[in-house]
């Protein structure tokens, strides 16, 4: 209870203080990167400007929205030789399609599901994220926050997002989780400076396995580039990260029944420092350090590239 006034009362701070009718979230956009539309892929994570006049419905949303979802994690399964990735057992629901590099081609087909999460979270303003407790150590202190039973399947959830978060980078890698819209673009300006271009998967129809084929077109947008992906929480968390040695592309797709995409494919030419056990090398049949690899993004990712 105490921390759902404490919320309410810096929100109504915040949105009353701001007399131009755009979000605090949208304003710190455009003095970071004036020159960059905020896409619609994050645009859809801010508070709605109907919730931005009711306080209470906001600190509703933000307080009492369940992180399920049924979507894995597809994450590089982090390995050094002290420690295993906390989340490299945890690809039962992998979505994530992986192929060779040399199968990324005009006429290959594949069957896909450009997932985007569903559970609704939004982001935090930043002075409420950074009040929030994040941390492996303070665990407890957050279930009672979001009045979570330890022993639950949505305690495991934070637990496995938290722990992602605090693993080792892998070689090569600079990497970062952002709780907030505010600190994802200070990761993003700190590392590519303010003239960048964010691109995400534009799809049709979302959430739905079909049959696709790959045409004609494909082109790359970037061999410097940031790549975050949405995690699942009770609140948005962006886990953001540059790896050497990868490049993203932009893939014109269409399915069976018409319904086209233009899809984000990040591809790796170093997996030498993965962890062996990794989903892809099991798909794929290949080893850390073996041939380029490719995945697809899903719909919620963002590919943060320099101008």
């Amino acid at each position: 209870m105490e921390l759902h006034l404490i919320l309410m009362f810096t929100l109504c701070l915040l949105y009353s203080s701001n007399t131009n009718g755009a979000l605090p979230e949208e304003e710190y956009w455009k003095s970071k990167l004036p020159n960059t539309p905020l896409p619609n892929a994050l645009q859809e994570l801010l508070q709605s400007a109907e919730n931005a006049g009711n306080i209470s419905k906001i600190a509703e949303v933000v307080l009492m929205m369940p992180p399920n979802n049924d979507r894995g994690s597809y994450d590089v399964g982090y390995w050094n030789a002290l420690n295993t990735s906390p989340r490299s057992n945890i690809m039962q629901n992998e979505t994530t399609i992986w192929l060779l590099y040399n199968d990324l081609r005009p006429n290959k087909k594949m069957k896909l599901i450009f997932t985007k999460s569903i559970n609704g979270s939004k982001f935090l303003p930043r002075i409420i994220a950074d009040s929030m407790p994040f941390s492996s150590n303070k665990s407890q202190e957050i279930f009672d926050h979001f009045s979570i039973k330890p022993t639950s399947k949505e305690a495991q959830i934070i637990n496995q997002t938290i722990e992602g978060c605090e693993a080792p980078s892998i070689r090569g890698e600079a990497k970062y989780c952002a709780t907030s819209l505010e600190s994802l673009v200070d990761f993003v300006t700190a590392n590519l400076g303010t003239k960048v271009r964010a691109f995400s998967n534009e799809v049709e129809e979302e959430n739905k396995e079909q049959d696709y084929t790959i045409l004609n077109g494909i082109k790359m947008i970037g061999d410097n580039q940031i790549v975050c992906h949405k995690e699942i929480y009770k609140y948005v968390i962006y886990y953001c990260h540059a790896i050497n040695a990868t490049r993203a592309y932009m893939v014109p797709m269409v399915a069976n029944n018409g319904s086209k995409v233009k899809a984000i494919v990040v591809c790796h030419s170093d997996t030498s420092p993965w962890n062996p056990k990794h989903f892809a090398f099991k798909v794929l049949n290949i080893k850390p350090g073996g041939p380029p690899i490719c995945h697809f993004t899903n719909t919620d990712t963002i590919v943060w590239v320099p101008i």
